[in-house]
């Protein structure tokens, strides 16, 4: 069983830093708005999963697996919603009442 370290460098502000490290390449190439978000996403991801193995000492199958259960959590109430959105908008189409909607 892997215990997960919370502090690697033993320094509270070291190693928050280093756990800040994704979301700060995450911002830096969402920021210029040069690289489209869902591959700064992929970016990202793929550099949390590196701090993790590498800095945070978590063994690399877990945390594969942490990301692909946040990436299954993250879908579904998205998808959830984008099924109801569709739902709405055809219901409004089909009812000759999305141009009092526009409007």
């Amino acid at each position: 069983m892997w215990n997960q370290v919370y502090n690697p460098f033993d320094n509270a502000v070291l190693s928050t830093l280093a756990a800040a490290i994704p979301l700060v390449i995450l911002l830096a190439l969402i920021a210029p708005n040069k690289v489209k978000v869902h591959l700064a996403g992929i970016i990202a991801l793929i550099a949390a999963n590196l701090v993790a193995v590498y800095i945070f000492t978590m063994p690399a199958d877990l945390s594969l697996r942490a990301s692909l259960l946040g990436v299954v959590t993250g879908f579904f109430p998205i998808g959830w919603i984008v099924l109801n959105v569709i739902f709405l908008y055809r219901l409004t189409v089909e009812e000759s009442v999305f141009e009092t909607l526009q409007n």
